[in-house]
């Protein structure tokens, strides 16, 4: 098993990728089709060891977020970038204008070379695996940055692609911060990083010593608008998955509600009463996810006291009789908020899920813009004027309408942020041509009439030319 986990080893496994991409500049079809379903074959073939591995890391960790958010999102993945490659790889067809006649224009999509790819560890496998297959598809080798915070899902990762993969094409490197610093700086054809802004921000400037482009998924406070027409259980029913899943631990999860100030009440029982059918009791509960590490627990246990000191209503979804200490924690309602509680300004990643009732939609659609651009955007509403309204009026990466957090998993829909929470797109073809060069290419044969526009100027066909179409 090869792990890199040195500075030397890091160094070394960056000139083997490199010179392995020099003898492979442009890996065929069936060369990239074998690679993707060897890395389909991986996943299929070892779900039980990735469910046990990612349960250690978090300390528990339910089957069915790994099956939903790792598993399956990275199968489904695979199998569209298979069924699709063939035409992603053809060379696009552009138009020539007639004063350029006759000639041809295509763009071809050549491998970038070596993709950097640093992976979070709230969906360790797919965030990882999901840029890998993008990577895989357009030809390129990949070295991948895993989380200090999953170790043994590490390990396994790192078994693993040892075994499917030569790390010259294929690597996983480990390691702490000191070692995601020095990964940042190699000089990669494509630098792809998923985490917070803070820092998104490290890694975009220590790329840009080196002029590499990047791609940052990051995350931030993603709103969601709740319709005064909607049926308050309709709404509900619509948002809390997206909520829950993997304990509120994903970077798409609604981090605020806006509802309208007369269903406030209304709302909050919803949500009670649809939690607790979901999970009657938390603690013991094997669909329930426990937050990854001490830190974030305290961090997240600093957000609601912070909150309940300054005047937040706090109501918690737990069970009353279900107290037993530990890293699982209910969905916790906050209403009577307000910008000055740190909850509010950070993004939460986490089971606490803050209430702001308003008056009129327009009180929403100002506050969100004048937030730094989220992630997502959710709307609760089958008014098509209202969807419209949110919708052109608010900037976000994505938008789910009376959805959440699942537009993640449609393979043909771009996945990428705007302004603070990100930029770049991947997902289907839009992953083919982030690790893709789009090579402009303008093709003459035998007959060429470019001398006609050769000097000295001023001639007739200049002027008639000049004529046709300066118009």
């Amino acid at each position: 098993m090869t792990t890199i986990t040195t500075q030397l080893a890091l160094d070394d496994t960056f000139l083997q990728q490199k010179q392995y991409f020099a003898n492979n500049t442009y890996p065929s079809y069936d060369k990239r089709i074998s690679d993707l379903k060897k890395l389909k074959a991986l996943m299929i073939n070892n779900q039980q060891a990735f469910i046990d591995a990612m349960s250690d890391d978090f300390g528990h960790r339910s089957t069915e977020d790994t099956k939903i958010g790792d598993i399956l999102t990275t199968v489904m993945g695979i199998n569209y970038s298979i069924k699709h490659l063939k035409k992603w790889m053809k060379p696009e067809k552009k138009h020539i204008g007639i004063l350029f006649q006759p000639a041809k224009g295509e763009v071809v999509y050549q491998p970038k070379g070596v993709i950097g790819i640093i992976a979070p560890w709230n969906y360790p496998v797919f965030l990882a695996f999901g840029p890998l297959t993008a990577a895989l598809a357009a030809g390129d080798t990949a070295m991948i940055k895993m989380s200090e915070y999953t170790p043994k899902t590490n390990h396994l990762l790192a078994k693993l692609i040892t075994e499917t993969f030569p790390v010259e094409q294929v690597a996983i490197v480990c390691g702490e911060a000191a070692m995601a610093a020095a990964f940042s700086t190699l000089v990669f054809d494509h630098l792809f990083f998923t985490g917070s802004t803070a820092v998104g921000k490290l890694v975009m400037k220590a790329a840009a010593e080196n002029l590499v482009p990047v791609t940052l998924e990051l995350g931030g406070k993603s709103p969601t608008i709740i319709d005064d027409d909607i049926d308050i259980k309709t709404a509900v029913s619509r948002l809390i998955l997206g909520k829950t899943l993997n304990s509120g631990q994903t970077c798409v999860a609604p981090d605020y509600v806006f509802c309208p100030e007369n269903k406030v009440a209304e709302l909050t029982q919803a949500f009670q009463t649809y939690y607790q059918s979901m999970y009657p009791n938390v603690q013991g509960n094997d669909d329930c996810t426990a937050i990854i590490n001490p830190a974030q627990k305290a961090r997240i246990d600093g957000l609601l006291a912070n909150a309940s000191e300054q005047g937040a209503t706090v109501t918690s979804l737990q069970p009353k009789s279900d107290k037993t200490q530990s890293r699982k924690m209910p969905l916790t309602l906050l209403t009577n908020v307000s910008d000055d509680m740190t909850v509010m300004q950070q993004e939460i990643f986490g089971p606490l899920l803050p209430i702001i009732a308003y008056k009129d939609v327009s009180e929403a659609i100002d506050y969100i813009n004048s937030k730094p651009r989220p992630l997502a955007l959710y709307i609760c509403s089958f008014n098509k004027s209202f969807q419209q309204q949110v919708l052109l009026n608010t900037h976000a990466g994505g938008v789910c309408i009376n959805d959440a957090a699942f537009h993640v998993a449609i393979d043909d829909l771009p996945f990428g942020g705007i302004g603070a929470s990100g930029m770049g797109q991947y997902h289907g073809s839009e992953g083919f041509k982030t690790f893709s060069h789009g090579k402009s290419v303008l093709s003459r044969g035998k007959i060429s009439l470019g001398s006609l526009l050769f000097p000295p100027f001023g001639k007739r066909i200049h002027k008639i030319l000049f004529a046709l179409f300066i118009r």
